[in-house]
């Protein structure tokens, strides 16, 4: 690259790096809250993760239409959608809050699923306009992004859930509509790659999905967000049972976030070093280690160290999927291959997000995350089976 593409290339990453971390800093905050306000509004206990199930349906259902906004209309477009789709989300969040709605709030929701499904093709843009050799540290220092949400998210929940008083996180959600409007004027001067021209005879996507790369990239991703939210959005709940309170379960999932973005200044860098697989074989390591740790107490530092493994965890395994979902599709072929793999992750994600409630209301908290351990072990087979399987020596990452 000559001097001049370097430092676009460079402001384009920074640029995503920065919208990245805006419109993480919403679901951050989301986490903080979806579960206590869920059990405050609704009914029954094992629907206070129903909110949170509702955005991540919302993500998995988003994947394959944005996948079509991106191809037709560009990248830029495509997050401009999804920024206006969270700045709806937060105020009908506020709107449930203050009209004690559990449905406005499931709605809020369904919005706040849209951008934040739209906002995981940040990492796919950082791949596009960063160069082969760099491409797995683009990923990695957008997906770092949200280490400032990590901090902004659950601080702004501690700083101003009790502003509104009676109506506890009102003022919250009113604040976090805004970061996606600061995030529409940093894309305004992005510049992105164009849609990639249209396949005249388009690969069937079976055929895609087939391939050893995608179907471990995807299992992969799958297995470590799935295993991540479905402990981590119960985190909450269950500090609260244990007599916790809203300062506490916030710090935690703050602790957690940090863990799972900071890593990302140096991923990038270990994935180059020792490879996609042996990385994620660490993090798989790393989240089997955090169910270790929730058998062994239920004091504050042990919800903090096990969410710290979880985070360290998902981050190497899920920046490796990533990487590794590059090589398993041609360049006409991206935006349907991403889509493919976002439906997957998100639909796993979605499930896990119901689950995460049901399963702590019944089988309690040590199961909950025991139900993590037989998913990494499948995961780690497939990895196994695709390091054995032969590469696709045409394919050439998007």
């Amino acid at each position: 690259m000559d001097a001049n593409a370097e430092r676009q290339m460079r402001s384009t990453v920074w640029r995503l790096f920065f919208c990245q971390a805006l419109m993480q800093s919403t679901v951050v905050g989301q986490v903080a809250m979806s579960a206590l306000i869920g059990h405050t509004l609704s009914s029954d206990a094992g629907l206070a993760t129903l909110p949170m199930a509702v955005q991540m349906t919302t993500v998995m259902l988003a994947s394959i239409p944005a996948g079509i906004l991106f191809a037709r209309l560009g990248r830029r477009a495509g997050f401009v959608v999804g920024a206006i789709a969270s700045v709806i989300g937060s105020l009908l969040f506020a709107t449930g809050v203050y009209t004690a709605s559990f449905l406005v709030y499931c709605m809020g929701s369904a919005f706040a699923g849209v951008g934040f499904g739209i906002a995981q093709h940040y990492r796919f843009a950082a791949s596009e306009v960063a160069p082969p050799a760099f491409r797995a540290r683009a990923i990695s220092l957008v997906m770092t992004g949200p280490i400032l949400s990590a901090i902004a998210g659950p601080e702004i929940v501690k700083q101003t859930y009790d502003l509104t008083l009676p109506y506890l996180f009102l003022s919250t959600y009113l604040i976090l509509a805004v970061l996606p409007v600061m995030c529409l004027v940093l894309l305004a001067g992005t510049r992105l790659p164009p849609p990639p021209p249209r396949q005249k005879v388009a690969t069937p996507i079976g055929e895609i999905i087939a391939r050893p790369a995608f179907v471990a990239a995807a299992v992969a991703g799958l297995v470590a967000y799935g295993s991540m939210n479905l402990i981590m959005t119960a985190t909450p709940l269950e500090m609260m049972l244990c007599g916790f309170g809203v300062g506490a379960s916030a710090s935690v999932i703050q602790w957690h976030a940090v863990a799972m973005f900071a890593p990302g200044f140096v991923t990038g860098r270990l994935i180059g070093r020792f490879g996609m697989q042996p990385m994620m074989m660490a993090g798989a390591a790393l989240t089997a280690a955090c169910a270790l740790v929730a058998l062994l107490g239920e004091s504050f530092w042990h919800f903090v160290v096990g969410l710290v493994l979880l985070g360290v965890g998902w981050n190497w395994m899920f920046v490796s999927a990533t990487a590794l979902l590059a090589t398993a599709h041609d360049p006409a072929e991206r935006m349907r291959a991403q889509a493919a793999n976002d439906f997957i992750v998100f639909g796993t994600v979605a499930c896990t997000a119901f689950l995460s409630g049901f399963l702590h209301a019944r089988l309690g908290w040590e199961m909950l995350n025991l139900a993590i351990i037989p998913p990494l072990v499948a995961a780690l087979a497939l990895l196994l089976w695709q390091q054995r399987a032969k590469p696709r020596p045409v394919a050439k990452a998007a």
